[in-house]
């Protein structure tokens, strides 16, 4: 293949160019970017399998193109399994497998929030690990499914969105619908009908055992072994979205400057981080590494790399800690996007080279002081004061690493053999296979060349639909528009790409509760985060529609891309310089997840008719937001308010305790379910 030929680094025009900006910090702060509630989330999820034909959209995007595996989705995003077609996503150590014909929307996720909608389809849920704070609730047209405790789900909607099917194989929770709630315990099969079409009258439900398990249940049970098994999770945290896939394509060794190490073993010679792949642009974040590998993601979103023993190697970071996801975590070479360089045409060039260990991470999109922190200190062994000096340099002094030697930062994998790589602006902004349209330059270039934050370059659409192609395969438009019931407040819907005027903020303002008539005095605003109400802070974001249906102004300034500066501007007075104390979120382990395989008698699926019964209720935890369900009020086109429980008669009362009865009766009766493998017993206990 004929590649460009080497290009050269115009250092004194990139400095000019660096000097006239506006110091990004000055603007962040008086946009309220350094207000912590402003920040990205720490995580997201990661789609690492996709059999059949798998389709994606981008929040706010009217176009479905191939879903591709490793690009990160959030808030917003969509994704539709076809007939005979599964996939399986995680966020951390949960994770979320679809059926064949299932639509499936993230309408929230945040650091404690996960929040579906299933419009039609099957998903089944393994959550290992929940905080108090957590929440992961599966919305349907007809109820709404939380989570209460560590354990195993199935959700099935029918394909009309009248009937929704519970299995709970281990754990508990709750769905409310109708007007009602109901507690869902282990080893019980719930059946709700009616309901949907914005119709909230009561719904007719059932209880049973759990059916015989299904080919899908099968498949969910086996991925389910593998993760049990995982080597990586003795060396990461399972909140590490993407460890899953590092087992099966790597080997774990022990390096004395470093500790346990990752090195890849299925690449081809000359391999280096951040190649085999292309960029794509997922708001609130911005440019993303979308990597090729199938295991490429958390060796690319968390963690450092480094050369050990003439291989690259991979450093995940401290273990102990639930590590903040980041775009990429890279350097950027010359500024990006100047328009001085050669060998490009008339575009210009983007190059890059990854982080190596103890280096710090300065993210180029909004955030506060306190992320730069955790996004550091969760992926890499680095003291906060330089995690605090490299930020004043390179953002609130915005200080170049070329022309003020003093302050130079030395990157150990910018003069690493074949660590940075180079492509021209139109494979980095049409997501184009980088691999494939690498532009070789000279190490002399390179080392002269200043290091920097950003790109400088500024997305279109392509950046955001990414490598996948056009696809036909797409949910039918009832149930790409069918409304779904949720206990908690979803994020504003995401505003398309064309028509953002800063391309980092994709949603509209937090829907909040308005205050009731039983309230004395009036209530001040609040907004439901991660199922704890805090008080309102506007976030800078686009033209939307408030919960009174009025316009939201857009506050932020129309040029969205900011180049640092060389050094603050005449007059003004450099920020002193804050230390914020580390912070280490412990990992806490809980036993794994076993769930029984059974043989019992078929129970039906959703759609087959079951003779009409009742439950009784069961006692009912209280739920992180039930304060705020009577005041819920928010505007989202796929999702209304679910109905506050109202007080049961005593005829149900009776009817449900005699349902309750009943399904103990034949649970008991039931096969009992295979015995767990035993774990073996320690050395000393064998001998004995």
């Amino acid at each position: 293949m004929n590649r460009p030929k080497v290009w050269s680094w115009v250092v004194c025009a990139s400095f000019l160019l660096l000097s006239s900006a506006t110091p990004a910090h000055a603007q962040d702060d008086a946009q309220g970017y350094d207000d912590p509630r402003n920040d990205p989330p720490g995580r997201v999820a990661r789609m690492n399998l996709a059999q059949g034909s798998v389709s994606f959209q981008p929040g706010g995007e009217g176009d479905w193109v191939d879903a591709v595996p490793n690009r990160p989705m959030t808030t917003g995003d969509n994704l539709w399994t076809d007939r005979n077609s599964r996939a399986e996503l995680h966020v951390g150590s949960t994770a979320i497998r679809l059926s064949g014909e299932t639509s499936l929307t993230f309408l929230d996720l945040d650091d404690h929030a996960t929040q579906l909608r299933l419009a039609q389809g099957s998903v089944v849920l393994n959550v290992r690990h929940l905080d108090d704070d957590d929440t992961v609730e599966v919305d349907t047209p007809n109820l709404s499914f939380q989570v209460q405790h560590n354990g195993e789900y199935r959700v099935d909607v029918d394909p009309d969105g009248r009937t929704t099917v519970v299995d709970v194989f281990q754990g508990r929770g709750e769905a409310l619908g109708g007007g009602n709630n109901y507690t869902i315990v282990a080893n019980q099969h719930a059946t709700f009908r009616g309901g949907s079409d914005q119709n909230d009258g009561p719904l007719d439900y059932d209880i049973d055992r759990l059916p015989s398990n299904d080919e899908f249940d099968s498949w969910c049970l086996d991925r389910d072994r593998r993760e049990d098994r995982s080597e990586s999770a003795s060396y990461v945290s399972r909140e590490m979205t993407g460890y899953e896939d590092l087992d099966d394509y790597g080997r774990w060794d022990y390096d004395a400057t470093y500790g346990h190490v990752w090195v890849p073993t299925r690449v081809d010679a000359g391999w280096a981080p951040y190649r085999e792949g292309h960029w794509a642009f997922v708001a609130p974040w911005g440019w993303t590494w979308v990597d090729d590998a199938p295991w490429g993601f958390a060796p690319f979103h968390y963690g450092r790399w480094c050369r050990v023993r003439e291989t690259w190697a991979w450093i995940p970071g401290p273990v102990l800690v639930r590590p903040v996801y980041a775009p990429a975590l890279v350097a950027f070479v010359g500024g990006g996007g100047f328009h001085v360089s050669v060998g490009f045409g008339g575009g210009g060039g983007v190059a890059w080279f990854p982080l190596g260990p103890g280096e710090v991470f300065v993210p180029g999109y909004h955030v506060s002081r306190n992320y730069v922190n955790q996004v550091n200190v969760t992926n890499t062994v680095v003291n906060v004061t330089k995690v605090t000096n490299v930020y004043n340099t390179t953002v609130i002094n915005n200080k170049t690493t070329v022309v003020n030697n003093v302050n130079k930062i030395v990157y150990v994998n910018q003069r690493a053999p074949n660590a940075v790589t180079a492509v021209s602006r139109d494979t980095f902004v049409n997501a184009r296979p980088v691999a494939r349209n690498v532009v070789q330059v000279s190490p002399r270039d390179i080392e002269q060349a200043p290091v920097t934050r950003m790109t400088g370059v500024e997305p279109a659409k392509t950046s955001v639909l990414g490598s996948g192609r056009v696809t036909r395969f797409a949910p039918p438009a009832a149930v790409a528009t069918r409304q779904v019931v949720a206990q908690r407040p979803p994020a504003p819907p995401t505003v398309p790409f064309a028509q953002r005027q800063d391309p980092l903020v994709a949603h509209g303002p937090r829907p909040v509760a308005p205050p009731t008539p039983s309230q004395p005095e009036p209530m001040r605003q609040m907004q439901l985060n991660a199922g704890r109400p805090e008080p309102v802070v506007p976030r800078p974001n686009q033209p939307g529609m408030n919960p009174a249906g009025q316009p939201v102004p857009h506050p932020m300034p129309p040029n969205p891309v900011r180049v640092p500066t060389e050094a603050p501007q005449p007059g003004q007075t450099p920020r002193p310089e804050v230390q914020h104390p580390e912070v280490q979120r412990p990992e806490v382990r809980h036993p794994e997840v076993q769930r029984p395989e059974v043989s019992r008698p078929d129970v039906p699926r959703p759609g087959t008719p079951r003779p009409e019964a009742t439950r009784p209720e069961q006692p009912r935890a209280p739920m992180p937001n039930d304060e705020a369900r009577p005041q819920q009020g928010w505007s989202h086109p796929l999702a209304r308010p679910a109905a506050p429980p109202q007080p049961k008669s005593p005829q149900q009362g009776q009817d449900e305790e005699k349902k309750f009865n009943q399904w103990q009766q034949r649970q008991h009766s039931a096969p009992p379910p295979r015995p767990p493998a035993q774990k073996e017993k320690p050395r000393d206990e064998k001998h004995r």
